[in-house]
C-alpha cells in the first residue's frame, strides 16, 4: 500500500508539473519577452515552449489547427482580417506592448530629400499594408480618399505630389531589401531584427499613443485555460513592464 501511495504521489506531482504551452511568436520582441517570462511560469507548473516563426501567417494558422496553443506577433487589426480572410475563430487574450510602425531609409536622411519618383515598399498584408499607407499621408506624402483606414491599399491614393512608386512586399524581407529602395515601411519587430533602431533609424514613426496593442492569442476553447491565464498575467506583470521598458527603450512600449 505504501508502494502504491508513493506511486500516486509521483504521478500526482507529474501531473501538477505537467502544463505546458506552445507558443508561437516572432523572434524580436515577443520571443524575447516570452523567454523572460519562462522562469516565473516553471515556478507556478507551467512549461512555456517558444516556436519561432518568420512570418505573420503560419503562427495563426498552426493555433487554429491546434498544432500549437497560443501566437504571440500580431495586433487586434490583423487579427480581425485574419479572421474574417481565412474563416478561423482565433480570439485576443491579453495585450501586451506596441510597437510603433516606422519609415526607413539608406538613401536619405529625412522625408523632404526624397527625390521624385522615389521607390516606396510597404508590407503586403491588407492590415500592415494600410497602416503604412496612413504614416505616409500623415508624413505629407500621399493623400488618401477620405474614409480610408487601416484596409487602405494604394488605389485609395488620391493624391502623390511626388509619384512615389509604392510596392508591396511580405513583411519579413522589408528590412532586407532596404539598401534597394528609398524608403521602406517597416514593422518595429523586424526593424529590431535587422539591429535598426526605431527611435533613432526611422524617418517619420507611430506615437505611442499607437492604436496597434500586440496581443496573445489563443482559440476559444483554450483562451480560458488556467495555464493561458497563468502566462497573461505574467505578461501583464512589473517585471514585464520593467523589463520592455529597459531593453527597448522606447521602441517597444507596454501597453498596460
Amino acid at each position: 500500500m505504501k508502494k502504491l501511495l508513493a506511486a500516486f504521489a509521483a504521478l500526482t506531482a507529474l501531473s501538477a508539473q505537467a502544463d505546458s504551452l506552445n507558443v508561437a511568436a516572432t523572434a524580436v520582441p515577443h520571443a524575447e519577452i516570452l523567454e523572460f517570462v519562462k522562469p516565473a511560469l516553471a515556478k507556478e507548473g507551467v512549461e512555456l515552449n517558444v516556436k519561432v516563426f518568420t512570418d505573420y501567417v503560419q503562427p495563426n494558422v498552426q493555433v487554429a489547427e491546434k498544432r500549437l496553443d497560443a501566437n504571440f506577433f500580431q495586433h487586434q487589426p490583423y487579427l480581425d482580417e485574419f479572421n474574417s480572410s481565412r474563416g478561423t475563430e482565433l480570439v485576443s487574450v491579453v495585450g501586451v506592448h506596441v510597437e510603433p510602425f516606422g519609415a526607413y531609409s539608406s538613401k536619405v536622411k529625412s522625408l523632404a530629400d526624397l527625390p521624385q519618383g522615389s521607390n516606396v515598399v510597404i508590407p503586403n498584408d491588407a492590415t500592415n499594408g494600410g497602416r503604412a499607407l496612413l504614416l505616409l499621408q500623415k508624413a505629407g506624402l500621399i493623400t488618401l480618399k477620405d474614409g480610408a483606414g487601416i484596409t487602405a491599399t494604394a488605389k485609395d491614393i488620391v493624391e502623390n505630389p511626388k509619384s512615389i512608386k509604392i510596392r508591396e512586399l511580405e513583411a519579413a524581407t522589408l528590412s532586407r531589401v532596404l539598401t534597394q529602395v528609398d524608403l521602406a515601411l517597416i514593422n518595429t519587430n523586424y526593424a529590431l531584427e535587422a539591429k535598426l533602431n526605431p527611435t533613432q533609424d526611422a524617418l517619420i514613426i507611430e506615437g505611442s499613443d499607437s492604436p496597434y496593442v500586440n496581443i496573445l492569442v489563443a482559440r476559444p476553447d483554450n483562451k480560458d485555460s488556467v495555464a493561458m491565464q497563468k502566462l497573461a498575467k505574467a505578461l501583464n506583470s512589473a517585471e514585464v513592464k520593467a523589463f520592455i521598458q529597459e531593453k527597448y527603450q522606447g521602441a517597444v512600449v507596454p501597453a498596460f
